[in-house]
């Protein structure tokens, strides 16, 4: 059965779980009632629907994450249709014009995963990453200079949007000027992850993709010829020999990367800079805390991270028959892992659903997965939002919501949640 086909539930607090369309994008709006249904009642749920499986609890989702063996990360076919449905015919024949990609990190499993991810962590380094707070707080001070006058903006596309997107195609030694591009199709691939867009926007994000791979692959053949010091010329020269392989990656290896890198180095950052302002904004406690005191700028962020969760679910794939949770599981069961819903398990936050910058355990949040597959760029995520929040309270004065809470929407998608806009007036400069 389609997801258009799954009948809507009415109330997502009091429906029978069976009866419930998860998928609504209505529910997508406010995943947290279902949530909190699931742990209470399934915290392993089969869903009669979809035959999806969701783990909820924040345990029983780290013991998933832990075996990975048993939860496979090869769910690349559900990745290119956004759920468990079928691809479109034309969808299909546009993506067949590119490269069909190999699995690298997301979407392989040791020992491949552990061979791609060596070679990608190379442009992560703590030592780089540490060492890039001046640099980022220079492009934060660039992007704020061109709205600090206006005395308002929205948001999330005037900064947040763009401090990550600068940052990633500076690594990825792409030219700035190409980042409206890199948006769109950083857009597509989140269109390809959503699997709640209609036909005709996945059939545009087919075509945006495909750009995108000829795109690449001009500049890796430019950085082939002539190496430079960023990510696609050290993936380009990256040596396999000392990983078993004696040859260089080809486009379906390098574009599986780069395009990973160009979707997790600014979505999630992106959505948890916007969410983060909101959450001050909405709390004047909050913001005085977060503004005055330095020292807790980085626990605000994981709890931003926390509270959020912008990777909200992910895919894991069973690879043999067992049971998990009291549910029998069959091999190539599709197991939805609601990170989400992990983070705001009272059995490990305490008050889950209360924000609070000052939460103790709040960097063990599930925002950034856990196990083999945690995110690559949580480091960059981090550094990038305790340089810039500190920056946009000190450079905009008597910042302020200018909308009401309550219109806040977020993207209707099932993998990645993020507010859409944010409006904020402020003194001008």
């Amino acid at each position: 059965m389609s997801q258009a086909q799954i009948p809507r539930a009415q109330d997502p607090a009091k429906c029978p779980l069976a009866e419930i369309n998860a998928f609504d994008p209505a529910l997508l709006q406010d995943p947290y009632p279902y949530f909190s249904r699931l742990r209470a009642e399934a915290p392993v749920f089969r869903d009669p629907k979809t035959n999806i499986v969701s783990v909820s609890t924040y345990d029983l989702i780290q013991k998933v994450n832990t075996q990975p063996r048993l939860f496979s990360n090869d769910f690349s076919e559900q990745l290119r249709s956004g759920s468990a449905t079928a691809m479109d015919p034309d969808e299909l024949a546009i993506l067949s014009e590119g490269v069909l990609v190999k699995n690298t990190m997301l979407t392989a499993d040791p020992p491949a995963h552990t061979r791609y991810r060596k070679l990608a962590m190379k442009a992560f380094t703590y030592k780089r990453v540490d060492g890039m707070g001046e640099y980022v707080a220079k492009v934060a001070n660039a992007l704020i200079d061109q709205f600090v006058h206006d005395g308002g903006c929205e948001f999330k596309s005037a900064f947040a949007n763009l401090l990550p997107m600068t940052v990633i195609a500076d690594s990825l030694g792409v030219p700035r000027s190409d980042m409206d591009r890199f948006r769109l199709w950083s857009d597509a691939f989140v269109v390809q992850l959503g699997g709640v867009s209609d036909r005709e926007t996945r059939i545009d994000a087919a075509r945006k993709i495909v750009e995108f791979q000829r795109y690449f692959i001009e500049r890796i053949e430019e950085k082939r010829k002539a190496p430079t010091d960023d990510v696609v010329s050290a993936l380009v020269h990256a040596d396999l020999a000392e990983e078993g392989d004696p040859r260089k990656m080809d486009y379906a290896e390098l574009l599986s990367i780069i395009q990973q890198l160009l979707v997790a180095g600014n979505e999630t950052t992106a959505h948890s800079l916007t969410a983060g302002l909101y959450y001050l904004l909405s709390n004047p406690e909050h913001l005085a805390r977060v503004r005055d005191d330095g020292l807790s700028v980085a626990n605000f962020v994981e709890e931003t991270l926390r509270y959020l969760t912008p990777t909200n679910n992910m895919w894991r794939v069973v690879t043999q028959d067992m049971e998990f949770g009291g549910v029998a599981l069959k091999k190539n069961d599709l197991v939805l892992l609601r990170y989400g819903s992990g983070n705001r398990d009272a059995a490990h936050f305490p008050e889950p659903d209360r924000f609070d910058p000052g939460r103790e355990n709040a960097k063990t949040h599930l925002a950034f997965g856990s196990g083999i597959h945690s995110c690559l760029g949580a480091q960059l995520a981090r550094k990038e939002m305790a340089t810039a929040f500190p920056i946009v309270l000190s450079r905009l004065k008597n910042v302020r919501l200018a909308q009401d809470g309550k219109t806040l929407r977020y993207n209707p998608n099932i993998l990645l949640r993020g507010v859409l806009e944010l409006h904020i007036a402020f003194d001008k400069g």
